[in-house]
């Protein structure tokens, strides 16, 4: 089952929540949608990426939505972390940023709940990887930092309970 932002849907199985860039990025967030829905079925996906030319679009309600299935995820199937190097550039953001706060967010949490279930890819380009690579094994050794995002999607199949 897919849920986009800003439905809510109940989660009958294992849940996959799709964190990484959104503006300025590739729309990798259907790769993944599609490589999970040929290869395990049955896993829920949830996805930030909505229709963001909608007139409608409200922040507060993005954020609660993130949260909620970020929260929902890290028990579940877990949180699949893509880092897509920048496509398009906006002077008036930073790229990623918000990325950048909820991996650090639930890196943390990971240090103090080593139950928390995250997958980790960065995409060559990304810019920051490398202080990201050498914080990340530093602080969490155990996480694999995947360099496609084929082989982080299979990491997070092979994971699934």
């Amino acid at each position: 089952m897919l849920i986009v932002v800003p439905e809510f849907k109940e989660v009958k199985g294992q849940l996959v929540f799709l964190a990484g860039p959104i503006q300025g990025a590739e729309d990798w967030q259907s790769f993944a949608i599609n490589f999970f829905s040929k290869r395990c079925p049955s896993l829920d996906i949830a996805t930030p990426r909505g229709n963001y030319k909608d007139l409608n679009f409200d922040y507060d309600k993005q954020v609660d939505w993130e949260s909620f299935y970020l929260a929902m995820a890290s028990k579940s199937a877990g949180i699949l972390f893509w880092l897509a190097k920048e496509k398009t550039h906006y002077c008036d953001r930073s790229y990623a940023q918000t990325t950048r706060f909820e991996l650090a967010e639930w890196v943390i949490k990971n240090t103090i709940n080593p139950f928390v279930n995250l997958f980790i890819g960065i995409e060559p380009g990304f810019t920051g990887a490398k202080y990201i690579r050498r914080r990340l094994s530093r602080e969490c050794p155990e996480i694999v930092i995947h360099e496609t995002l084929e082989a982080l999607c299979e990491e997070v199949i092979l994971n699934v309970r």
